[in-house]
């Protein structure tokens, strides 16, 4: 079964509905295997917990880098 993993902020439950719909469709779409088949897991994940270049987003963020 296929699967798509989603690391970013904190949504509302109307936008992981929206995510989930179209990362669905737009995978299902893009290889042909039907939409029933895929599962999507939104995790959380925080700046703090993210490194980008070598830094903490966080880091990044206040660096305005």
């Amino acid at each position: 079964m296929p699967t798509i993993f989603f690391y970013g902020p904190e949504l509302e439950r109307e936008k992981k509905r929206e995510l989930i719909d179209s990362f669905t469709r737009s995978a299902s779409k893009a290889t042909g295997i039907a939409p029933s088949a895929f599962v999507v897991y939104l995790l959380p994940t925080s700046p703090e917990e993210v490194g980008v270049g070598g830094k903490l987003l966080t880091d990044r963020q206040r660096d305005g880098k």
